[in-house]
């Protein structure tokens, strides 16, 4: 069956297409070409003016739509995809927040089961915990952290193959050994709730850790200790090259002027945008069920409001909060799908409008608004 969308404007990788179409046939990306005119046979969808724009990459989401993963339950899992995919989302990458080893092999076994699954919007499994620095796990993860320990995590490597990512405290014991094992399998390290400093982030880059979890949230920047000043995890990581970061954008983890600064420094293609969301997220805070929490501010708060707990956000509302910031539409765009993919290792078929891509495809309305989303070749939603 051959799709067409006709009269959008149509992000590329070489930037907006005015006047043309996105071919569709199947689940890929038949052709994106500069030609407007109707295919006799094809399946028309009128963007009326609207953006056309590759679908989002979800790459560090704890839940959504009332579930969270940690669940471990195909329900949990599928509820979650399915919500953050009606926000754009057309690919994601469950997130496993600080769990026993139990509950991570049984993550482990589901996420694998519905990656597998025809047309899923599941790519693979990433792991934040329970090797943390306990000082800087925040009370969510109180009681759940761990020292690292190379047989555990070697065993469950080896049983699965949908680990995609593992985020861990570099200034652990062990952890420049995990790394390197990590990065060995095709894994990607990631620094998370860490106060590494510049010797031990080199290190840890050096090791492997090339990517840096929620940027700014759970690691210290410039600090004093007695008279003396030091530098923090995040100069620490703007000074690494090559180290790519990923930012909350949910317009409440990190004020306007942080995002613009750390796209400023970082660049486009060393920058991911992530909504590292609840099980709250897109359910108007309704169904807060712990009473460590409370919703405010548009945000999961501790209780006692003594820090954040986590974001309600959907990839949409990144991509709208980074443009409020001044940040070019263009630029928002690649930061919440073309660097992704490049980051995840899933470039070679998503991230971009381009031939013999997959045909995962977002279209936004003048205020980014979310007006369809079509999944490997299939329209989820449509309110055109």
């Amino acid at each position: 069956m051959l799709t067409q969308i006709i009269n959008g404007h149509i992000f590329t990788p070489q930037g907006w297409l005015d006047e043309g179409s996105v071919l569709i046939r199947d689940e890929k990306i038949l052709e994106v070409t500069n030609c407007d005119l109707a295919l006799i046979g094809a399946q028309l969808i009128d963007a009326k003016g609207m953006y056309i724009v590759p679908g989002f990459i979800c790459m560090h989401a704890h839940g959504g739509g009332g579930h969270d993963f940690t669940e471990c339950t195909e329900e949990a899992f599928r509820t979650v995809a399915a919500t953050h995919l009606m926000h754009g989302a057309t690919s994601i990458f469950p997130t496993l927040s600080s769990s026993p080893f139990d509950k991570l092999h049984q993550a482990a076994s589901i996420c694998q089961r519905l990656r597998d699954e025809p047309g899923s919007p599941i790519l693979g499994l990433h792991i934040e915990g329970p090797y943390l620095n306990p000082k800087m796990a925040g009370e969510q993860f109180a009681g759940q952290t761990k020292e690292i320990d190379e047989k555990e995590y070697k065993d469950l490597v080896e049983s699965t193959d949908t680990i995609s990512r593992w985020d861990a405290s570099p200034e652990l014991p062990g952890a420049l050994d995990f790394a390197r094992y990590l990065q060995s399998k095709g894994i990607l390290p990631a620094i998370s709730h860490t106060e590494a400093e510049y010797d031990a982030i080199r290190q840890a880059f050096d090791a492997g850790f090339t990517h840096a979890a929620h940027f700014y949230n759970a690691m210290p920047g410039f600090h004093k200790r007695r008279e003396y000043k030091y530098e923090g995890t995040v100069e620490s990581v703007y000074l690494t090259d090559g180290m790519t970061i990923e930012l909350i954008a949910d317009g409440r983890h990190l004020p306007p002027t942080i995002l613009k600064l750390a796209y400023t420094l970082k660049g486009v293609e060393n920058t991911c945008l992530v909504t590292d969301a609840l099980r709250y997220a897109a359910t108007d805070g309704k169904i807060v069920d712990d009473p460590r929490y409370i919703i405010e501010d548009g945000v999961c708060k501790m209780a006692d409001h003594s820090s954040l707990a986590g974001s309600l956000a959907t990839s949409d509302v990144l991509v709208r909060t980074m443009v409020q910031a001044g940040i070019p539409l263009g630029d928002a765009l690649r930061m919440v799908s073309e660097t992704p993919a490049r980051i995840m290792g899933v470039a070679d078929r998503k991230g971009s409008l381009q031939k013999d891509k997959d045909a995962d495809i977002v279209i936004l309305d003048k205020r980014l608004n979310i007006r369809a989303v079509c999944q490997r070749g299939k329209f989820v939603l449509n309110k055109m």
